[in-house]
């Protein structure tokens, strides 16, 4: 069986949907006026919010921290935040910068993590963008060279940037994230300051950018649960520079 896709310009993957950068994009992006969102999920080192056949692809993209009295493997993604349009996106649904658009932006539709299969009914676009063009994939391999390169790439730099990342998130006090499969910590960071943090991060990189994590969850018995194991659990009542987004409402 074979998944055929040709972009038909709708730009509905364009709208209302916060797009996954590397450093240097994000960087770009933020000089260039575009908000920026910082979303942060973590597992331990236990496996809780992990799956077995997920945790080595999570543990590569990941930065090992301490949480209270255990250890916990933070992700953090830099993402351009669009609530509406892209600022990118001109009056004709047409990509203003499309030869220097995001990596992401290049990859898809398809899926950068390697345990989620490519769902065309998941993805924004009308069913007559998959009625066309090239052949995506066959016999459940992705037939196109230059997009497995792109993915690969994509991976890597998650791999390459998280140490930086981290060290960014620390300089801008950012240090709670959520645990994985329950959530996300969302934070808006002002873009002077992200600027100013990244420039200070890549001027002395800090000899260790791990430091101690707490984390946010979306219900008491889970809280319970985690403190149980040593895990140090944030107080909603005390953090008010960031928003908890549940995976029910994501």
């Amino acid at each position: 069986m074979s998944t055929h896709f040709s972009c038909v310009g709708c730009g509905k993957c364009c709208t209302s949907h916060h797009i996954p950068l590397t450093l240097s994009e994000a960087i770009r992006w933020v000089q260039q006026q575009g908000e920026l969102l910082v979303l942060v999920e973590a597992f331990l080192e236990d496996g809780q919010g992990i799956s077995p056949v997920q945790r080595e692809h999570a543990e590569q993209r990941s930065l090992p921290v301490w949480c209270g009295e255990t250890r916990a493997y933070v992700a953090i993604t830099f993402a351009a935040y669009n609530p509406g349009r892209c600022m990118r996106l001109d009056a004709d649904n047409r990509c203003s910068i499309y030869d220097e658009r995001p990596l992401v932006c290049r990859i898809y539709p398809m899926e950068i993590n390697p345990h989620l299969p490519l769902r065309p009914h998941m993805k924004d676009c009308p069913p007559h963008a998959w009625e066309q063009g090239p052949t995506l994939i066959h016999g459940g391999r992705l037939q196109d060279v230059e997009l497995i390169t792109l993915i690969e790439r994509s991976r890597q730099a998650d791999q390459d940037e998280i140490s930086q990342k981290a060290a960014i998130c620390a300089a801008l006090g950012i240090r709670t994230s959520a645990l994985k499969g329950d959530g996300f910590t969302a934070y808006r960071p002002y873009g002077p300051d992200f600027l100013a943090a990244t420039e200070q991060v890549m001027t002395n990189p800090p000899m260790d950018a791990a430091t101690d994590w707490t984390l946010h969850v979306s219900h008491r018995e889970l809280a319970e649960q985690l403190k149980a194991t040593g895990a140090l659990i944030a107080s909603a009542l005390t953090q008010t520079d960031y928003g908890f987004i549940a995976l029910s409402a994501a």
